[in-house]
């Protein structure tokens, strides 16, 4: 994804608040291109960058167009953003995440070598949303599932959500973490059962049931690496004292099962 390759377009925006607002949702997922449907001197510059904040620069770097057709005459695609379905709203309307996967594929990435194509995402109106003739305009419909009870979305989270998507499609790899292999967590397994049965938890014979036990848990739940570092450590050092307070470290095969015997008495 090249998200320099996005470029949102407001459709004749009523409040410049919410340009404003636009704006600063556009720069927290990395977009800056913005395109405004309108005459640029209907808006109040002081009432946009107030709202804007550090992202003033996008609106200062606005272009101004006629018509949702000279605004997109030159990207690949643009989706028209709308939540009423019809007969003329373009059939099928992506979620947000299915259009991140199409735009992902069409913005290209300059890492790879792939210049990709200029994308557009359209928002209509505060009031009224894009009206069927201003969706004919555009090539595809995306919508933001919310309540049938009250399913107007304010303008700037419409385009704070489909930005979020955007930005984390081409983030894919910020999950926090990566969850361990199953080969690495056998590792882990079997610290936990070495440790166990040092402190003679279980027979020797138990310990396969043990360790698939564990491996089935531990497998369900996504260790990252650092998890399962402390895990090991707990368990380690839970041996080693059990190993100190009982003055000698029951390793072998014949000490763990001394100890499962007594433990069942």
């Amino acid at each position: 994804m090249d998200l320099s390759k996005v470029y949102i377009i407001l459709d004749h925006p009523d409040e410049c608040r919410n340009i404003g607002s636009a704006c600063r949702a556009m720069a927290n997922s990395d977009i800056t291109h913005l395109r405004i449907v309108g005459k640029k001197e209907d808006y109040d510059i002081e009432k946009v960058h107030i709202l804007a904040i550090h992202a003033a620069y996008i609106y200062d770097n606005a272009e101004f167009f006629d018509s949702i057709t000279k605004a997109t005459k030159d990207c690949a695609i643009a989706a028209g953003t709308t939540r009423r379905r019809g007969q003329n709203r373009k059939g099928k309307l992506y979620l947000p995440e299915e259009f991140a996967e199409t735009a992902d594929k069409l913005t290209g990435s300059p890492a790879e070598g792939n210049e990709g194509s200029k994308i557009a995402v359209v928002f209509g109106n505060e009031r009224t949303g894009l009206t069927d003739d201003q969706l004919k305009e555009c090539t595809m419909g995306v919508t933001i599932p919310s309540s049938n009870d009250f399913g107007s979305l304010n303008l700037s989270h419409a385009v704070q959500i489909i930005s979020y998507h955007l930005f984390r499609k081409k983030n894919d790899f910020l999950t926090g973490y990566t969850p361990l292999s199953l080969e690495r967590l056998d590792k882990s397994i079997k610290v936990i059962a070495d440790s166990l049965q040092k402190i003679g938890f279980f027979k020797v014979t138990g310990r396969s049931d043990m360790e698939a036990f564990w491996r089935a848990i531990l497998s369900r739940a996504g260790l990252s690496e650092g998890e399962a570092q402390y895990i090991e450590k707990v368990f380690s050092k839970a041996a080693g004292l059990a190993g100190k307070k009982s003055g000698r470290n029951p390793a072998t095969k014949q000490d763990s099962v001394l100890v499962s015997q007594s433990l069942e008495k």
